[in-house]
């Protein structure tokens, strides 16, 4: 009785312990699954958002010239000292060599060293900054959408690729299943031409019929592995196991399609084209604005060391470059207008405004004729659903009368053309279903991108 209550608890915890084991190696891809994988991985999704972060990082950068800017610079520079008095702030790159001919004896050259800080601050631009932030936010946004259409062609790309693999699987199975039925012809008229109740033309003409089935098959496996090789390069990993998705793609459910579905604005293909509309459109605005002055204030303090003292004495020795210092401040507000340039951005500015129509006027076209390829694929879908109950239906009688006939010729009471004549009729029930399902999915891949739902797809499939 122990043994029993034994050999009983340990039967029960193996199936505990196997259950999980058995579940996870029985786990199967769904597309959807696989467009997690994706999502995760692939390099393309990457690339966009690095855009949409280089974006971000333009708007930061046009906030922050809102700033002060502030500019600072230092020399130290060794030659003649020829030109007039006075104090000066030089910009980078221009060379400190001011003094005075009148009353000066010693060296022909002179050491001067010269450190100064400037700051301008924009006080008002008439709105140019702030043209430039909106521009600059709009860039960020376009870059957002740009990516959501992406990823929404991307998951159309891998549905197609996804329904191709399993259209090409479902082909390479048909073609499997013709040639293990015309083995099973060749074998049954071999022996009945062995016997003498065939001739041995029929033995010859089955062997061929097997050969040309069988080259088939490698045609197919071709096709289905170079079509595997397209969908890892989206996946990204070999392992991919799509066995329950090759019986949902001949046996496909109904989506539902009672009530009429239209076209979102916020569609992420029209909400690019209407966020690179308001890009060019604040562009404009701010190309405009650009024509306008810029008040400023303006600050500075200057530094200046010379090797010429105050009484006129001139030293060429670098060191005295660092003596004899003097500085200087300024403080004041300025303008700067480039009326060259008036209307050149005027007409910079049209254009972008021209674009932003022209783009404005490209979505509403997108969204008509998005609207009306979605009434046209729901039409075709419900009617391609119904052509698949029909071809199904059409393929279990035809394995049915198939099978009727074999059972005669194996009798003697048909000959071998009309048994393979049956068969051409299987064959061609079968292929129409296959052709039938991989347009029902390739339908509901064109209606989920004009929707921008795959939540369908990616859970049937």
């Amino acid at each position: 009785m122990n043994k029993h209550i034994v050999a009983t608890t340990l039967l029960w915890f193996a199936i505990v312990v196997a259950f999980p084991l058995y579940a996870q190696q029985q786990k199967q891809n769904t597309l959807g699954d696989l467009w997690t994988q994706v999502e995760e991985k692939y390099p393309g999704i990457s690339s966009k958002t690095s855009a949409i972060d280089a974006a971000k990082l333009n708007e930061k950068a046009v906030k922050s010239s809102a700033l002060p800017q502030v500019k600072a610079q230092a020399q130290n520079t060794y030659g003649t000292y020829e030109g007039s008095s006075g104090a000066f702030f030089s910009q980078p790159g221009i060379f400190n060599v001011s003094g005075s001919l009148s009353g000066l004896d010693g060296s022909s050259v002179a050491a001067n060293s010269y450190a100064s800080a400037t700051v301008e601050w924009e006080l008002f631009s008439f709105g140019k900054l702030n043209k430039q932030k909106k521009a600059a936010g709009a860039l960020y946004n376009k870059s957002v959408s740009e990516k959501e259409a992406y990823l929404l062609h991307l998951k159309k790309t891998l549905s197609e690729r996804y329904i191709s693999l399993l259209y090409n699987e479902a082909k390479l199975n048909w073609t499997e299943k013709n040639a293990e039925r015309l083995d099973d012809i060749r074998k049954i008229t071999s022996g009945l031409s062995i016997s003498g109740l065939k001739p041995a033309a029929d033995s010859l003409l089955a062997s061929s019929s097997y050969i040309q089935a069988m080259s088939e098959y490698d045609k197919w496996e071709g096709v289905k592995k170079a079509s595997l090789i397209k969908l890892i390069e989206l996946y990204g990993d070999q392992n991919i196991d799509y066995t329950n998705s090759i019986e949902r793609f001949v046996i496909p459910s109904a989506q539902n399609l009672e009530s009429e579905t239209k076209i979102d604005i916020a569609h992420p293909a029209l909400d690019m084209l209407d966020k690179q509309s308001e890009y060019y459109l604040l562009s404009g605005q701010e190309q405009k604005r650009a024509s306008l002055p810029t008040i400023s204030l303006l600050g500075g303090y200057a530094y200046r060391g010379t090797g010429i003292d105050s009484n006129g004495t001139v030293s060429g020795v670098w060191k005295d470059g660092f003596n004899n210092t003097s500085s200087n401040f300024l403080a004041g507000i300025g303008i700067t207008w480039n009326i060259t340039n008036l209307r050149t951005n005027v007409i910079k500015g049209n254009q972008l405004f021209k674009e932003a129509e022209s783009i404005k006027l490209l979505q509403t076209q997108y969204e008509q004729a998005m609207q009306a390829d979605l009434s046209a694929s729901q039409t075709k879908i419900k009617q391609q659903y119904l052509q698949l109950q029909k071809t199904r239906l059409a393929v279990v009688q035809s394995q049915d009368a198939y099978e009727m006939y074999l059972a005669r010729y194996k009798s003697g009471l048909i000959g071998l053309s009309e048994l393979l004549q049956i068969r051409i009729l299987l064959e061609q029930a079968e292929n129409t279903h296959i052709e039938a399902s991989r347009e029902y999915w390739l339908l509901l891949a064109y209606e989920a991108e004009l929707t921008a739902d795959f939540n369908f797809l990616f859970n049937n499939l």
